[in-house]
């Protein structure tokens, strides 16, 4: 609740703490540490990643059937409190998580705030009211022998995990369809470019060849990564010691989290070391970016390869998607390319934010974690959003113009550097210059010079052989 508020009082409730009181709407499941949060961390206007607010859900729910199991407190609360854990798990009440993304206190607001809003649900469900925690509290009962400090970064890696599965499978999609499309346009040769300048011949399907090369080493580093995401310090409390949380609790709670999340997880054997050190989300953070840079490539190559389309290469065609301009008819942009690689430009720059909220944490506690969540988690989902836009609606509809490639290569000289294990460099040289000054091709041009037959020529210049190891034409 912003400062400045005006709540009437028929439609309004007091809560109070030691700081004193606040006014908060009747109607809000929140309750008094969450309207301090937003009248403190009014910053970015965007609320908490909901994939993280899922994780504490799921944390939440396994901390509810570990009590029950335990008898922590009466069989009710903790029935009351999973109860609402799944109603909030299948995307009910999410209004009622408005605190910013970027706040203070190593995510200690957004943990209040889902104590909060489940205490005050699960009283309802009770006969209670909201704002009276005399039925269920919001840390006797859904925050019992948890701190922030291992709940939120546990919640992390399980929001995490979830979303570099997707980002994997991505990957692996557009793969795919790279390596189709190196198989469609293996008979496409054309020019290929060293800095940007007249290079060796190849084929259009061996550019897509290298490009899904590069996809596929990013898709098993993505994959992997998952790894170093499954170890939770769950039960470490407060700064990883473990106080106010039995072992029993520890055990039972990776136990559920396993089954509720499905994923490999493990009880940290050290979990000071989580609480303190987050180069783990360090480490995720520079593999996405590692694969924004493949992606950014990429993507700027297709844009380049079908630039023009007559006043640039013209290679490639892009599918149209929308109408490119308001002003020139007829005119379409390579709209997705350029999604896409502002998508990755994101990654690259949210990696830089990761590194540096990882380097400020200080002894028992990184402060600034919720700037990591904020940007890993931002940048796991528009890279696999991107990507999956990338391959479905761009790579997937591609095609070569294989005329204008086919021009390109013989209006070049490149095609001498086949002839240099037949007739020599020096006389290549002077094949290709003659190619150049007399405005011919460099196959006419050493068909006139005598130095080969049209059949030797032919055979040199094949497809098959001037874009395979050797030397063309033996």
């Amino acid at each position: 609740m912003k400062k400045g508020t005006n709540i009437s009082r028929a439609h309004h409730r007091r809560e109070t703490d030691h700081l004193g009181s606040l006014d908060l709407p009747a109607d809000a499941y929140y309750g008094l540490q969450t309207a301090r949060a937003l009248e403190n961390f009014p910053v970015s206007s965007r609320p908490v990643h909901p994939q993280l607010l899922h994780g504490l859900f799921t944390v939440k729910k396994a901390a509810a059937l570990t009590h029950l199991k335990l008898g922590s407190f009466p069989e009710p609360v903790a029935r009351a409190i999973a109860e609402v854990c799944d109603e909030l798990l299948a995307g009910n009440y999410s209004a009622q998580f408005p605190v910013d993304a970027l706040q203070g206190g190593a995510g200690t607001s957004t943990n209040m705030n889902v104590n909060e809003v489940i205490a005050n649900l699960a009283a309802l469900r009770l006969g209670g009211r909201c704002g009276d925690y005399s039925l269920v509290h919001p840390l006797d009962h859904v925050n019992r022998h948890q701190s922030t400090n291992d709940v939120y970064p546990a919640a992390l890696r399980i929001a995490a995990i979830g979303l570099v599965r997707r980002v994997s499978a991505a990957f692996a999609s557009l793969q795919e369809t790279l390596q189709e499309k190196e198989q469609e346009f293996a008979g496409v040769l054309k020019l290929g470019r060293t800095e940007l300048m007249d290079a060796l011949p190849m084929t259009a399907g061996q550019g897509f060849g290298a490009y899904a090369k590069a996809i596929a080493r990013d898709r098993w580093r993505l994959y992997k990564a998952e790894e170093r995401l499954r170890e939770i310090s769950i039960g470490g409390t407060a700064i990883g010691t473990g106080l106010n949380a039995p072992p029993k609790y520890t055990y039972y709670m990776t136990d559920f989290l396993q089954e509720l999340t499905g994923y490999g997880l493990a009880r940290s054997e050290y979990p000071m070391d989580q609480t303190q050190n987050m180069d783990v989300f360090v480490e995720v953070s520079g593999l996405l970016k590692t694969a924004a840079v493949n992606l950014l490539k990429i993507t700027g190559d297709l844009r380049l390869l079908a630039s023009g389309p007559a006043g640039g290469l013209g290679e490639l065609e892009l599918p149209p998607v929308q109408a490119g301009s308001s002003m020139m008819p007829g005119k379409w942009n390579p709209v997705i390319a350029e999604m896409a690689g502002q998508a990755a430009m994101k990654v690259i720059a949210n990696d830089t934010a990761v590194t540096l909220a990882a380097a400020g944490g200080q002894l028992e506690l990184n402060a600034f974690t919720p700037l990591i969540a904020d940007s890993l988690l931002e940048s796991l989902d528009i890279l696999a959003r991107a990507v999956e836009l990338l391959d479905e609606r761009c790579v997937r509809g591609i095609q070569a113009n294989a005329g204008r490639c086919r021009q390109m290569l013989e209006n070049s000289t490149a095609l001498a550097t086949a002839l240099v294990g037949h007739i020599g460099y020096e006389r290549s040289a002077e094949v290709a210059l003659r190619a150049r000054r007399e405005n011919i091709t460099v196959r006419q041009a050493v068909l006139e010079s005598g130095l080969l037959s049209l059949e030797q020529i032919d055979r040199i210049l094949s497809t098959e052989e001037v874009t395979r190891p050797g030397t063309p034409g033996c």
